[in-house]
């Protein structure tokens, strides 16, 4: 059982690369937590909210079941990886692409989520 705080500071630390890391109420599109420097983590968060929201309304339209695992964002020098968890939360990932692994970063991330406790 891990709090917010530790949470981020588990994935700064666990994933090679990360940039910048939030934990994100996608209703509210508020930042719970951020760490991280070089990247401006309250405004990807609110960004990164609609991502999410425009993807659950899609599976609404198609009337696909289930829930989102992840959202995997490339970019030219970086990962944005986005994960939900709980009912109403995301932890949202930025990696530098030369340094960072993707599957290790997938799986902190599954694992952080397992464990945080809001």
């Amino acid at each position: 059982m891990a709090n917010v705080n530790e949470s981020l500071d588990k994935l700064t630390s666990d994933i090679a690369g990360c940039l910048g890391v939030a934990l994100v109420d996608y209703e509210s599109g508020m930042a719970l937590g951020t760490k991280g420097s070089g990247l401006n983590l309250e405004v990807a968060a609110a960004g990164n909210t609609e991502v999410v929201r425009a993807k659950m309304r899609v599976m609404e339209a198609l009337e696909i079941g289930g829930g989102i695992e992840d959202i995997l964002i490339s970019l030219s020098s970086q990962f944005h990886l986005i994960r939900p968890v709980g009912k109403s939360l995301f932890l949202y990932v930025a990696i530098d692409r030369k340094n960072g692994n993707l599957a290790m970063a997938r799986h902190v991330m599954k694992s952080v989520g397992d464990d945080l406790k809001i």
